[in-house]
């Protein structure tokens, strides 16, 4: 191995050297003498290399800092100062070391989502080791693709005001969707949040977790999911009130029951309709309606087969609601759909909407 003066000396001389041929091949020389973590470098040969290189690397050509960058990028030996440097560079230079070097802090982390590009950002949601500062800095200031990125992540630690603030960006962002329900870390209640916006295979992953979690984790979901309410009502039907008189008669006669809905769209009795609906599901007025007014089956499904529902009443009140012309060609598959619906998981994902339903000002007002 060469003495620390001989690498010194080649230190020199690529600080001075003019000639970008010779200074690639100088630096090569150099960093596998210096990173390669031989047992005879000393600390101060390491401070030594990382004092000259962070120094001269910025008048070294792109590609050359490229070169640099790579080696610097899978290297143990502790070069702070070049790491940070080249973690600052043009994307190019800058991605393997940020998305690899052991030698980058997490304020150095924080400081390239601060100033640098999204690019820059994109590297650092490939790290292995991104704590939950570090992933809210990039949720803050990333875009779509750069969550995205994060999301794919299964090692980063994301806290639970950082999935907040991704499942609300997710409301008007559907490419957050899919790597949003298949973060295996995201909280249950925050899952059901985003239910009623993403796709069908979507609705039936989230069913899915619903299905596998404890009792215990059931209970901790729903106490969460009651400490962060969030609903936003509409203005109420002009029959509000007369709809709401007919559907306490029928509580007080022990006749609301679910054969009484598909009756109530028949005689075009919507809002009482939709009262009953949410009485008998245990779900806020609001819901119900959003759900009706946009024929979402799926949801709709989860809902029907939670309150025990019959398969007929659900396909019944499908061809009722849907009334296009085309209710009985599809009444096979509006029964299969609800069969495919699993009844302990729809039971679960309801108790979620039932305690918003409780926490919320349209449950008061039905």
């Amino acid at each position: 191995m060469a003495t620390p003066a001989n690498n010194f000396a080649l230190l020199l001389d690529l600080a001075k050297e003019g000639s970008s041929e010779k200074r690639r091949e100088l630096l090569r020389q150099i960093t596998d003498v210096f990173l390669s973590d031989p047992p005879e470098r000393t600390d101060r040969e390491s401070m030594l290399f990382d004092e000259i290189i962070g120094a001269v690397a910025a008048d070294l050509e792109t590609q050359v800092r490229v070169e640099l960058a790579k080696k610097v990028a899978v290297s143990n030996v502790p070069v702070h100062r070049t790491a940070r440097r080249l973690a600052m560079d043009v994307i190019e230079v800058a991605r393997p070391v940020i998305e690899n070097s052991k030698s980058l802090s997490e304020a150095d982390l924080l400081e390239v989502i601060k100033v640098k590009s999204q690019d820059h950002m994109l590297a650092v949601t490939k790290r292995p080791d991104i704590g939950e500062n570090v992933s809210s800095a990039l949720v803050a200031k990333g875009e779509d693709r750069v969550v995205v990125s994060l999301l794919e992540n299964r090692t980063a630690k994301i806290d639970r005001e950082t999935y907040q603030r991704v499942a609300e960006r997710a409301e008007v962002s559907p490419v957050l969707h899919a790597p949003f329900v298949r973060n295996a870390q995201v909280p249950l209640d925050l899952l059901n949040n985003v239910y009623l916006k993403v796709e069908h295979d979507l609705r039936r992953e989230i069913m899915r977790k619903f299905h596998g979690v404890s009792p215990a984790e059931l209970e901790a979901a729903l106490e969460a999911s009651r400490n962060h309410l969030s609903s936003a009502y509409g203005a109420l039907p002009d029959d509000f009130q007369i709809a709401k008189d007919q559907i306490t008669a029928l509580e007080k006669r022990a006749a609301l029951a679910p054969p009484v809905l598909v009756q109530l769209l028949r005689e075009n009795k919507r809002t009482a309709f939709l009262l009953a609906f949410a009485k008998l599901v245990d779900v806020e007025f609001e819901l119900g309606r959003r759900l009706v007014d946009t024929s979402d089956i799926d949801a709709l499904a989860m809902l029907c087969r939670g309150a025990g529902f019959e398969r007929g009443l659900f396909v019944t009140l499908c061809i009722t609601i849907i009334n296009d012309g085309s209710g009985l060609s599809k009444a096979e598959k509006y029964g299969q759909l609800y069969e495919q619906v699993p009844v302990a998981a729809a039971q679960r994902a309801l108790r979620f909407w039932k305690v918003r339903a409780k926490g919320g000002a349209g449950a008061k007002a039905a």
